[in-house]
């Protein structure tokens, strides 16, 4: 009977804890989370996980299943093109077309055939935007510093030059073919510097509106595409060692990402030549939309020159590059383990096989009509000179 009666006790007594812990919670908070469920109150009464942490995880969750599907296709796009070159190797005896070549143009197959929904669009620009760039960033890990300085400062001073340049003389294209000063702007940009993430970049310091940022970036994923896979057959028919082929697909690709699929089917003295010469293109991006910034600024007027936009530190050094740059110091420092530095790059090619794959299923053909002849003849005109310019920098410069 006591027994019973301690057992009615003790259970009187977790009511009242229970019913006092739930009481002690404002109304208001009960009527917020009225639908988390018994668990979760269980949970705030046990003082463990609260509910706002398990919504937390639920939209992590939800977000890590809406890139799934189009990381997936990604992936299985990556590994066919990777059997590909390996019934090259096993069974013709010659890889003509590399792996990354292959997911380019196989992805871009699929897309044109196939079409894949909208399920797939975020893994897909997840895998081509995100997952590229921690490629490039573990490619670092593979560079010393000593590379960059092997050709001296008037490589490099040559490359800054290159980049201003070019910019200049696009913009001069583009106006004499009657596009717009924001649009020309826009186009040189992209050209002379990074694609489409220059392109980004400039386009609300000198304020284009979302026309001129579409018309200019809709060709660009096309052309990148075909310079990258135009480039390896061009040094072949211009006799270009391994180095100067870096400098001149350092000095004509958009991304620096694209430099690697470039190159690769070259050598890793072309890889890593081209990635450093793209990168110093990518590092006067600053400087470049400062200076546009400043003219931007000249032109609105010293009145409203508060009010215009400023490019944000993450558009003048991508977070990428950033890492990029860390690695390689520590690899130049000796801070890396050897054993740490095969698997970096094996993983470094992983990624940007299955980018590249990626690349290719955002590739809309179509795009080039979109694009309108006289943007797609500034396009063309501005690389052309880019490249004739890298030309005369290698002969000028005797890079061997």
């Amino acid at each position: 009977m006591n027994r019973s009666i301690s057992a009615a006790g003790r259970v009187q007594t977790s009511s009242s804890v229970s019913a006092t812990t739930v009481g002690a919670v404002p109304a208001r908070t009960r009527r917020a989370h009225r639908g988390c469920g018994a668990s979760a109150w269980l949970a705030i009464g046990g003082g463990t996980v609260p509910p706002i942490a398990a919504a937390t995880r639920h939209t992590w969750s939800g977000s890590v299943a809406r890139l799934l599907p189009g990381i997936a296709l990604s992936i299985a796009v990556s590994l066919a093109a990777a059997a590909g070159e390996y019934v090259q190797s096993r069974f013709v005896g010659h890889v003509w077309l590399e792996s990354l070549v292959l997911a380019i143009l196989l992805g871009t197959a699929v897309r044109s055939l196939f079409a894949p929904g909208p399920r797939f669009a975020p893994g897909i620009t997840f895998s081509a935007k995100t997952v590229l760039e921690v490629a490039v960033l573990l490619l670092g890990a593979g560079i010393s510093a000593g590379a960059l300085l092997v050709n001296g400062l008037p490589l490099l001073l040559c490359v800054a030059a290159i980049v201003l340049l070019a910019v200049g003389l696009g913009f001069a294209i583009g106006r004499a073919l009657g596009l717009s000063r924001h649009l020309a702007l826009l186009v040189a940009c992209g050209n002379a510097i990074c694609g489409n993430s220059a392109i980004a970049a400039a386009a609300p310091v000198i304020g284009a509106d979302a026309k001129d940022v579409a018309a200019s970036i809709a060709f660009t994923a096309v052309l990148g595409v075909a310079v990258v896979l135009l480039l390896p057959a061009l040094s072949v028919w211009l006799g270009m060692s391994a180095t100067q082929f870096g400098v001149f697909a350092g000095m004509t690709v958009y991304a620096v990402p694209q430099v690697l699929a470039a190159t690769a089917p070259v050598s890793q003295i072309s890889v890593q030549t081209g990635t450093l010469i793209k990168l110093v293109r990518v590092l006067m991006l600053g400087p470049v939309l400062l200076l546009l910034s400043f003219i931007a600024d000249a032109e609105r007027g010293e009145a409203d020159a508060s009010t215009g936009k400023r490019a944000r530190l993450g558009q003048l050094v991508p977070w990428f590059i950033v890492g990029f740059l860390l690695l390689m110091a520590a690899r130049s420092m000796g801070c890396l383990p050897a054993a740490v530095l095969a698997p970096a790059h094996w993983l470094s090619n992983a990624l940007t096989i299955v980018a590249m794959a990626a690349l290719g299923l955002g590739v809309d053909i179509r795009s080039i009509a979109r694009a309108g002849g006289r943007v797609i003849a500034a396009a063309l005109l501005s690389l052309s000179l880019l490249a004739c310019l890298s030309l005369g920098a290698i002969h000028l410069l005797h890079l061997a």
